[in-house]
C-alpha cells in the first residue's frame, strides 16, 4: 500500500470541515474525494474547499480504487449501513459517534471488518488528545487514590426541529450525540465497565430526548452521573474524584491547543497546564498508525461495542423506570 492514504468524504456534512485542516497537515493522509447524492453539490462543496475529486454518489465513490479510507459522518441511523458498504469496497472506515444504534447493528460492522481485514474506527477525537492522555495516567497511576465518584455534563441548546439530531428515525437524541460522550470519558479513565445503570429523560412529543440524566456503577465501586442535553445553555465539564484528590476538566470533550486541568486536594488547588494538539489530527494519526504501522487502534471496536451497551441499558432503564444491568 502507498504510504499516503486516500480518504474520501462519504457526504458533504458540516462535520467535514473538522477533518479536512488535519488530513493536509498530515504526511501520511491525503484528502482525495468527496461524494453526494447531488452530483452538483458533490462539483460545488469540492471546488469550495480544493477537493480533488467529486463523486455523484456514495457509490460511485466506493467504487473508485484510489480511495483508501472513507470518513462517514451521515446521520446516525446511516452508520451501519453505510460502514458496511465501505468494507465489502474494501476500505478502510473511520465513522462518526455512535457507530450503530443496535448490537445486531455493530455486530454485522465487526463481521464485515475482520472478514475483509480491514480498520474501522469510531470518532471519538477527545480520547486521542494529549488532555485524555494525561487524565488517563493521573487515574491509572492512583495519584489520586481510588476513584470513588466521577461526574460529567455535555449540553447545547439545540432550536431547528428539522435538525436530524431531533429525528427518531435518524437515530436522534441527546445520549447519542452528547452522552455518549462522559459515558465514553468513565469507561476511558477508569477502564472499566458498568454493571448497572439507572436513566431518566425528558423527550419530545415524538420520543426523542431532549434531557437524559444517567448514573452508573463500576464493576470496582466507583459511581457516575451525567447529563446531556439539547435544552440546557452550553456546557461541558468532567470531574473525577478519588480518596485522595480530584481533576476538574473544563473541556473534556473538546480541548484546544492550549488546555489546562485543576487538581484540588484538601485545602489546595492547583491548575495544570497542557499542551495539546489540533483536535482531529489524533484520530487521522491513529488510523494511519494502524493502517499503515499495524498499530492497534486506540478505540477498537470491542470498546465501541461495549459503549453501546451502555447506552442501550441506560435508554432501556428510561422505558421502564427502574434500574437495568449492563
Amino acid at each position: 500500500m502507498a504510504r499516503i492514504l486516500r480518504w474520501g468524504l462519504l457526504s458533504t456534512a458540516r462535520i467535514n470541515r473538522a477533518l479536512i485542516t488535519p488530513l493536509r497537515a498530515s504526511k501520511r493522509n491525503q484528502l482525495y474525494g468527496v461524494a453526494s447524492r447531488d452530483p452538483e453539490r458533490a462539483e460545488t462543496y469540492a471546488a469550495e474547499h480544493g477537493i480533488p475529486h467529486a463523486y455523484g454518489s456514495y457509490e460511485e465513490m466506493l467504487a473508485d480504487s484510489q480511495i483508501d479510507v472513507v470518513y462517514n459522518p451521515l446521520p446516525n441511523s446511516l452508520h451501519a449501513e453505510w460502514t458496511i458498504r465501505s468494507i465489502e469496497a474494501g476500505k478502510h472506515v473511520l465513522c462518526e459517534k455512535p457507530f450503530a444504534l443496535t448490537l445486531d447493528e455493530i455486530d454485522a460492522v465487526i463481521r464485515a471488518a475482520c472478514e475483509r481485514g480491514v480498520v474501522v474506527e469510531e470518532g471519538f477525537m477527545y480520547r486521542h488528545h494529549p488532555q485524555t492522555l494525561f487524565i488517563q495516567d493521573k487515574v491509572q497511576s492512583g495519584a489520586l487514590g481510588p476513584i470513588r465518584f466521577l461526574r460529567g455534563s455535555f449540553s447545547f441548546f439545540l432550536n431547528n426541529p428539522a435538525d436530524v439530531r431531533l429525528n427518531p428515525e435518524l437515530g436522534g437524541g441527546s445520549i447519542w450525540d452528547l452522552g455518549c460522550y462522559p459515558i465514553s470519558y468513565f469507561r476511558t479513565v477508569l477502564k472499566a465497565e458498568p454493571e448497572k445503570v439507572f436513566g431518566w429523560m425528558l423527550p419530545t412529543a415524538r420520543g426523542v430526548d431532549t434531557l437524559f440524566c444517567g448514573q452508573m456503577r463500576f464493576h470496582g465501586g466507583a459511581l457516575a452521573q451525567f447529563d446531556s442535553s439539547f435544552s440546557l445553555p452550553q456546557r461541558a465539564q468532567i470531574e473525577i474524584c478519588g480518596e485522595y484528590a480530584s481533576l476538574f476538566v473544563p473541556a473534556p470533550f473538546k480541548p484546544g491547543l492550549e488546555a489546562y486541568v485543576i487538581l484540588r486536594r484538601e485545602g489546595s488547588e492547583e491548575q495544570i497546564p497542557l499542551h495539546g494538539r489540533e483536535l482531529y489530527l489524533g484520530e487521522v494519526e491513529d488510523m494511519a498508525d494502524a493502517i499503515l504501522e499495524g498499530k492497534l487502534p486506540r478505540i477498537n471496536l470491542e470498546d465501541s461495542r461495549n459503549n453501546l451497551k451502555v447506552i442501550l441499558a441506560l435508554l432501556e432503564s428510561a422505558r421502564t423506570g427502574g434500574p437495568t444491568k449492563v
